[in-house]
């Protein structure tokens, strides 16, 4: 399984090498319209490669899918710490009324398997 693993990794890695070396050309990323900057009189712009820019955005949209399904899923995470709470306090319970081994009941004895 650690191998197959392994070359799963590899394989992904040479397809991002891959395209990384296939898309090195600069690409200028601008916070605002050229046109409204002017307006403004404020311009933030930035040049990177292509490659960087498009796993940029993949990694921008694992990160906000993650965020998404931990918000979505926190309902479900919440009911089971309450079950399990109050299956806690019922164990507790039980073993406060459950009979002490002296009591020398010999049907509950057969049951509980002494």
């Amino acid at each position: 399984m650690r191998l197959i693993r392994m070359i799963i990794l590899a394989v992904v890695a040479i397809i991002l090498v891959t395209i990384a070396l296939a898309n090195r050309d600069p690409l200028t990323l601008r916070l605002l319209p050229e046109e409204l900057s002017r307006l403004l009189g404020f311009s933030w712009d930035i040049t990177l490669p292509v490659f960087a820019v498009l796993l940029g955005a993949v990694l921008a949209g694992l990160a906000l899918g993650f965020i998404w399904e931990w918000v979505r899923e926190h309902k479900h995470r919440a009911t089971a710490a309450a079950e399990r709470k109050e299956r806690q306090r019922l164990e507790q319970e039980v073993k406060k009324v459950a009979p002490s081994p002296n009591t020398g009941d010999d049907v509950l004895a057969l049951l509980e398997g002494r």
